[in-house]
């Protein structure tokens, strides 16, 4: 949960700083998870030296899990590690390369089903694709993104959030006021001061 929290808001720093997890741990569930939220939190906070550690540390998971016959959490790790290496990519301004990645993440995901007995991604990987389209100034691309995600993890405040912000920026205001309608909707009795909703609540 401490890692779920920080990546819902956007709080890179603050997922970049979370402890090692301990070796002793499950090769999935905290470790796996602890990783993949530091390696993305350090590669958004640009420092891309941590996050490619973080992220050999989740291929290693994978070798484990791959070598004990666990296919299925052995790929969701796989797709974590690749996120991460995408974005420490992005990082390092290889921009071309780290689109590349996230896209191959987000397309090996969605051919995945997720576990019956597990709670939703972390961060699903199209929504990434879609945050690093956004950040690379390409807004209409990241929309389509965004759409996408929003037919395999619906009603999600970063997933309404990116797509209000993309459709504001490729020029398409009613989208971007639909969006941000959606956004304020779904956060009703939630803390009216977060940024997200300040910026919503001025473009619905």
């Amino acid at each position: 949960m401490p890692a779920r929290v920080l990546l819902e808001r956007g709080d890179w720093q603050g997922a970049a700083r979370l402890a090692a997890p301990d070796s002793g741990l499950q090769p999935y569930g905290a470790n796996a998870l602890t990783l993949f939220a530091r390696g993305l939190g350090a590669a958004r906070s640009g420092d891309a030296a941590a996050a490619a550690q973080d992220a050999d540390a989740l291929r290693v998971v994978q070798t484990a899990l791959a070598g004990a016959g666990n296919t299925y959490w052995a790929t969701e790790v796989a797709i974590q590690a690749t996120t991460v290496e995408a974005w420490t990519a992005f990082a390092r301004g290889e921009t071309a390369a780290a689109l590349a990645m996230m896209r191959d993440a987000a397309d090996r995901e969605a051919k995945q089903e997720k576990h019956i007995v597990t709670p939703g991604r972390i961060l699903p990987a199209r929504e990434l694709l879609g945050d690093m389209l956004l950040e690379a100034g390409q807004p209409a691309a990241a929309l389509a993104e965004y759409e996408m995600s929003q037919t395999r993890d619906p009603n999600r405040f970063r997933g309404y959030y990116g797509a209000a912000r993309a459709a504001d920026a490729a020029g398409q205001q009613d989208k971007a006021a639909q969006y941000s309608r959606q956004l304020v909707e779904l956060a009703t009795g939630a803390d009216a001061n977060r940024p997200e909703l300040v910026w919503a609540k001025s473009h619905s």
